[in-house]
């Protein structure tokens, strides 16, 4: 068995890392030589993983175009090998790639609109979870409200950008309008992934908002999120920020 797993091996590396196939793989095919096999065997390794980053970046593809973003991926995967079953989790890595990919230095919001995508992509396959109803509160006496934990869906992840990737990524959503103009100087951004039912969408967040929220993920009770929030963001609202969050889904349990 451990003779099949090093043949394996080295067959996965031949592939993988380009190495010299081993000795032991036969040679004597009529109809096409060792070196064309495995070249077969790597464009299909490279088509998948090429398939698996434009299913995980769509608006990264429709960014780069086709052609772009097929040569951006051949240069990633040449970097970055599969390194789980599951080609789903392929592509974390895409948003510090970019960031040192010269051939997209003009494209500066680039990395941050891949980073959101990742958010999105690993919201989509994170478990479901129940809607929080604000009713519940009710149950739980005025005095205890302060200690009030709130639990947030798994895919709530909040990203922060110097540019507006929110706009950029609602911009290139399916059935979005084609007039549209972006301004790259508009200042900073901080969007949030969230995911009602099967659908991912993207809401832009207030400063005073995303760091309330942060708190609360960090598990941080009711007064103290909204107290260490206060201090940076006198004008916060609680109500307003309660009331947006249970409304996206995001906030999701009460105890």
């Amino acid at each position: 068995m451990s003779n099949l797993n090093d043949e394996l091996s080295h067959f996965a590396h031949a592939i993988v890392q380009g190495e010299e196939p081993s000795s032991l793989i036969r040679t004597d095919y009529t109809n096409y030589s060792l070196a064309t096999g495995i070249e077969i065997y790597r464009n299909n390794y490279r088509g998948n993983l090429h398939d698996a980053l434009a299913g995980a970046y769509p608006v990264i593809k429709q960014l780069l175009g086709d052609d772009f973003f097929r040569m951006m991926a051949l240069n990633f995967i040449k970097q970055y090998a599969s390194r789980s079953a599951n080609l789903h989790h392929y592509g974390a890595e895409l948003a510090d790639f970019l960031t040192n990919f010269k051939a997209a230095q003009e494209l500066v919001y680039l990395s941050d609109v891949a980073c959101l995508e990742w958010a999105c992509h690993t919201a989509y396959f994170e478990n479901d979870a129940t809607t929080l109803d604000l009713a519940q509160l009710a149950k739980f006496p005025p005095e205890q409200h302060p200690h009030l934990i709130f639990s947030v869906h798994p895919a709530a992840h909040i990203v922060r950008s110097r540019y507006p990737i929110n706009a950029i990524w609602q911009a290139h959503q399916p059935g979005a309008s084609s007039d549209f103009h972006i301004d790259l100087d508009s200042g900073d951004c901080i969007a949030m992934s969230y995911r009602t039912d099967d659908e991912v969408q993207v809401a832009e967040l207030a400063e005073a908002e995303a760091e309330w929220l942060q708190y609360i993920q960090a598990g941080k009770p009711l007064d103290a999120a909204t107290i260490a929030t206060l201090e940076h963001h006198a004008d916060f609202d609680l109500q307003t920020t309660l009331l947006k969050l249970v409304t996206l889904n995001v906030l999701i349990d009460v105890h």
